[in-house]
């Protein structure tokens, strides 16, 4: 079973009035079940995109659809918006997502990759955007790559050292620098494609 809580359901039907459209849903699944890299990933849902096998949620307004190869993970997960100190942040709790992995002997990368995962997606979520781990390197360097709406978007950088790497080097204190790898001219919001663009046709 899983638990989202009435909180997280308002915030749901607030997203999907905003951006939604006549039917959608809430889609959740999770990638790489059963092992550290285990992440749990939302996204909006056309009708038209479901398979037909999911197992449906149904909650008040709206459905929650949920991967028929995710539900061995995701059984006993609480989904809740919880507040911070800035405002409010969506939180994914799964259990069985990594199966049964020792979180204190979880490597630099897996503690990296579980702070992505319950903190900064949970609120790049919100505005459509998502962030990758691509390394770790032996001097606790930390390599990104953003994707969704933060790919291209011109306030990543702040995004990246107000938010992310504050983060991280909080919670990971091993981790000494936080570098992006996303190529921003591609993507959903390509920002500096367009900045260059115009820049041409200024000259």
């Amino acid at each position: 079973m899983i638990d989202i809580s009435e909180r997280a359901q308002s915030h749901f039907r607030k997203l999907l009035a905003e951006q939604g459209g006549a039917g959608w849903g809430i889609r959740l699944r999770a990638r790489d079940g059963g092992t550290i890299r285990g992440d749990c990933e939302l996204s909006f849902c056309e009708p038209r995109e479901l398979m037909g096998d999911e197992w449906t949620l149904e909650c008040e307004g709206f459905s929650v659809y949920v991967d028929s190869r995710s539900v061995p993970w995701l059984q006993d997960a609480t989904v809740d918006l919880l507040p911070t100190a800035t405002g409010t942040t969506l939180s994914i709790r799964a259990p069985r997502l990594r199966g049964n992995v020792d979180p204190q002997r979880a490597s630099l990368a897996a503690r990296v990759q579980q702070v992505i995962d319950e903190r900064i997606n949970p609120q790049l979520a919100q505005h459509r955007g998502r962030v990758s781990l691509m390394e770790v390197g032996s001097d606790g360097s930390v390599v990104l790559a953003f994707g969704g709406g933060c790919q291209g978007c011109g306030q990543v950088d702040v995004t990246l050292r107000q938010g992310i790497e504050g983060t991280l080097r909080e919670l990971v204190p091993e981790v000494t620098a936080v570098r992006d790898a996303t190529d921003h001219a591609r993507g959903e919001n390509p920002y500096y494609a367009a900045a260059q663009q115009g820049a041409s046709a200024a000259r």
